[in-house]
């Protein structure tokens, strides 16, 4: 709401997790919803693949379109709150962190939002957060409602924050973290003024850079999955030649899902491929 500056359709703003929904905001000329059963089916939008995850995601999943200038330039996707405490025993009804890494595969950028005044990193944040493995360089952080806490408390704030990502996000670099208060109430607290302003400068400049970077990035996602493809064919190649052409293809498929680290290694040093190119080993088995 603080980018588009006005409501959309399906938006609720509440203290406690208020929607359930994924909702990807995107321009049209005229207000309105279209449900999800309807969005995977449209050849005019990206979502078709979404169809795997079934009914009971889909029965969440909505587009609101709406004739603002901010997104000709960009689409937005709204998740659903974090579930917290007791809240986290209800189930979802479909694999929420597969939905959110399908997701964050195919945007530019993530942003994860905190409020100051309220730092929890709950059981299904920490397994949201790790499903955006590989996709650490599109992430942001936004520390929100700062204005509600003092200087002093916002430092201890803002060192829980970084203490409690770096044991859930495995990554050399620090992540970039802007402190503010985005909303369009006053600052409750009026102290670090020129910082939140500055912060937010810094976010809103981050965000108009993406649609120049979008085909940097789509190049760039080409050639890691063209990567990917020439090492899963090496792999393939590799178990098929092994495998015996009549007797023993269970015995034998079970001895090379156990090899899998080895026949990695193997095949690293005969075609000169990076580790980081393979496949996970768990997956893969």
């Amino acid at each position: 709401r603080y980018l588009l500056e006005q409501d959309f359709p399906g938006m609720r703003i509440g203290p406690e997790p208020t929607t359930d929904s994924f909702i990807a905001v995107m321009y049209g000329d005229s207000e309105g919803n279209i449900p999800g059963n309807a969005l995977v089916v449209d050849p005019k939008k990206p979502f078709r693949k979404l169809s795997r995850f079934g009914n009971a995601f889909l029965n969440r999943f909505m587009c609101s379109q709406l004739p603002n200038q901010v997104l000709k330039s960009i689409s937005i996707i709204d998740s659903p709150g974090i579930l917290s405490g007791e809240k986290q025993r209800i189930s979802r009804g479909y694999d929420f962190c597969q939905v959110l890494q399908w997701f964050a595969e195919r945007v530019d950028r993530i942003i994860l939002l905190f409020d100051a005044h309220k730092l929890d990193i709950s059981d299904e944040f920490s397994e949201a957060i790790k499903s955006f493995r590989g996709q650490d360089d599109k992430i942001r952080v936004v520390l929100n409602k700062a204005d509600q806490v003092d200087t002093q408390q916002l430092m201890r704030v803002y060192g829980a924050l970084m203490w409690s990502l770096g044991k859930v996000i495995n990554t050399p670099e620090v992540l970039r973290v802007y402190i503010g208060s985005f909303w369009s109430h006053p600052l409750q607290n009026t102290e670090n003024r020129r910082l939140f302003e500055a912060e937010a400068q810094d976010l809103f400049k981050d965000i108009q850079s993406l649609p120049q970077k979008a085909a940097v990035r789509k190049l760039n996602d080409l050639i890691k999955r063209a990567r990917l493809a020439k090492v899963h064919a090496y792999i393939i190649s590799y178990l098929k030649k092994e495998m015996p052409s009549v007797f023993g293809k269970e015995n034998k498929k079970k001895e090379l899902i156990s090899r899998l680290p080895e026949i990695y290694i193997q095949l690293q040093r005969e075609y000169h491929i990076s580790a980081g190119d393979f496949p996970e080993v768990k997956k893969m088995q």
